[in-house]
């Protein structure tokens, strides 16, 4: 996978520009070169990078191009065209949303200028802790719940998730406990609907539920997402909550995938609460991450 992201990079510092191989690449085809799958790709890539595979384009398309606006060679909309924008003004708010300012500044007076570096991606080796894994095969089945949108926060708690959940009476944690019946077990905390490059702040469903089979009937007052059958990494944590989960998110992307033959496939990411301390300060938790062999 590591070597994958390289290849991607190579490829988009070619068409950053229609004067070198296009102004656009196509993930779909370039995915398929790389022998995997855009969804996956994109998933590692911003979990990798830190940011969407779309807004690292924009960065480096507009380093690149702040070099043509400082020297100066070639009119405004020359440059504009050049770099794949229609006009001198939508070039000049994609130029200033990274650099600060507009071009014209920029050419005045030589700055201000931020610049994105072109990214390498390199595995490191630590290896002392191994990761508690496990591949689990499952039938489709249903997660029946309470959902809200709620943003994308990365680190920390999210506290749109967490008045959520104490917006639910405790007759209805017990009532969905008494509901679960199949695997992952227990109250579920789940996202869906994330786009596989999205930043934080974007908008994703999280369901405070269960899972239960297909053919278990549902309350009408109780949302549900339908879960295709398939094969699903289950990693293991246990320690300061959240802190180890979102840990383990991350070395999901940074240690276990590009060690192992499976990819990333469509599909809601599940965590399920195995013990917890009552203050909720530390627990033991398993993150579900839908997988296919790689």
């Amino acid at each position: 996978m590591i070597s994958a992201l390289n290849r991607l990079i190579d490829m988009v510092e070619a068409h950053l520009s229609v004067d070198g191989r296009g102004a656009e690449l196509d993930l779909g085809v370039v995915a398929k070169t790389l022998g995997t799958t855009e969804y996956h790709l994109r998933r590692m890539f911003s979990s990798l990078a830190g940011m969407p595979l779309s807004e690292y384009v924009r960065r480096r398309r507009m380093t690149v191009a702040a070099g043509d606006v400082v020297r100066g060679e070639d009119d405004l909309l020359s440059i504009a065209v050049r770099y794949g924008y229609g006009s001198t003004e939508a070039f000049g708010r994609a130029f200033r949303a990274v650099h600060g300012a507009g071009p014209g500044e920029v050419r005045r007076d030589g700055g201000p200028l931020r610049t994105q570096p072109q990214l390498r991606f390199r595995l490191t080796v630590e290896g002392s802790t191994p990761m508690d894994t496990r591949i689990a095969e499952q039938p489709a089945f249903r997660l029946a719940g309470h959902a809200a949108r709620v943003p994308l926060i990365y680190e920390g708690v999210n506290p749109h998730i967490q008045q959520h959940i104490a917006s639910l009476p405790p007759e209805a944690h017990q009532r969905l406990k008494a509901l679960g019946n199949t695997e992952p077990a227990g109250l579920l905390q789940v996202t869906d609907g994330v786009e596989p490059d999205a930043p934080e702040g974007s908008e994703l469903t999280y369901l405070h539920g269960v899972a239960v089979t297909g053919q278990t009937p549902l309350p009408d007052d109780l949302d549900a997402i339908e879960v295709a059958a398939g094969k699903w990494a289950v990693f293991r944590a246990s320690g300061p909550f959240p802190d180890v989960l979102q840990a383990t998110w991350a070395a999901t992307a940074t240690e276990w995938f590009p060690s192992n033959p499976w990819r990333l496939r469509p599909g809601p990411s599940i965590v399920t609460i195995l013990e917890r301390a009552d203050d909720f300060s530390t627990a033991t938790t398993e993150l579900w991450l839908p997988v296919e062999p790689a």
